[in-house]
Order: structure tokens, then C-alpha cells, then sequence
């Protein structure tokens, strides 16, 4: 197993527990908060899917698609305070684009070498991942570590504990 392999299964097994605890949901479950001043579900996927687009369009810019217009101000931190149903968009509509920009960050990591992964990040991404390779695995932790906030808001639910 190479370096892009591990860095893969990582977001595949980040992508396994994203989509069993989403699976069940509703779009309405997605606005619930598991206490008050927390983010809901729908923001955070929107936050993930905009994190993602953002991390990847750094390493290499022009390699992730488009995101919708105005989908990076709607799920900034100033809108996250927002339950308005209007201000978010359906649970298939956050897989379809999560789905998109995944497709293309592996098509990106397909494309990086041993040498690329080694590299430098973008200068505004050093702080918290000083190589390239430490921004592709900072993608997998990032999706879990909201996720593992999901698990609350299923409890909350009345859903049965998946994992």
C-alpha cells in the first residue's frame, strides 16, 4: 500500500460512517440541533463540502468543480445561527455536491506523486497541515469529527446507536 492508497481508505472509511448515520435522516433532522448554540447538521455538511472545495482548490487550483452560487456564504460561520429550512438545501442535494468534490479530490490524489505529497502546503493552510499530505488527511478526520456529532443528534431522535 502506497501513501494516496492509506490516504483513500481513510476517506473511504470516513465516507462509510458519514452515509450510515445520514442515511435514515430526513431533511428536517438535519435542522436539529443537538443543544442549543450548536450547528446543525445541514450547515456542517455544507461547511464540510465548502471545507473540502476550498483545502483541494489550494493545493491545486481549478481541480475541484463549482461550487453552487452563493453556497460558501450560506454555510459561513455567520449563517450557521439560521434554522430557516429556505436557508439550507436537501440532504440529497449536500450528498450529490459531497459526492462531486470527492470525485475530484481523487481524481487529484490519482495525479499527485510521492514527491507532491511531500511538499509544502498552501501557505493559509501551514498552520494546521504543514505538508500536502497532511491537507489530504486532514479531509477523512474532518468528515469524522463532525459525524461523531451526528451521533448525538440521532440520540436525540430516538434513532438506535449504529456504531
Amino acid at each position: 500500500m502506497n501513501a494516496r492508497e492509506a490516504l483513500k481508505a481513510t476517506w473511504n472509511s470516513a465516507q462509510f460512517i458519514v452515509d450510515c448515520y445520514l442515511n435514515d435522516l430526513s431533511d428536517a433532522d438535519l435542522l436539529v440541533r443537538p443543544v442549543p448554540g450548536s450547528n446543525h447538521i445541514a450547515w456542517q455538511l455544507g461547511h464540510l463540502i465548502n471545507s473540502e472545495h476550498q483545502m483541494l482548490s489550494a493545493v491545486k487550483p481549478g481541480v475541484m468543480p463549482a461550487l453552487p452560487a452563493g453556497f460558501t456564504e450560506k454555510h459561513a460561520k455567520e449563517a450557521a445561527a439560521s434554522d430557516q429550512p429556505k436557508d439550507f438545501l436537501s440532504k440529497a442535494e449536500y450528498l450529490k455536491l459531497a459526492q462531486e468534490q470527492r470525485a475530484a479530490a481523487h481524481k487529484l490524489l490519482d495525479q499527485l506523486t510521492d514527491n507532491d505529497l511531500d511538499l509544502d502546503a498552501p501557505e493559509q493552510l501551514r498552520s494546521w497541515a504543514p505538508k500536502v499530505v497532511d491537507v489530504m488527511a486532514v479531509i477523512g478526520g474532518h468528515w469524522l469529527m463532525h459525524a461523531g456529532q451526528w451521533a448525538v443528534v440521532r440520540r436525540k431522535l430516538g434513532r438506535t446507536p449504529l456504531f
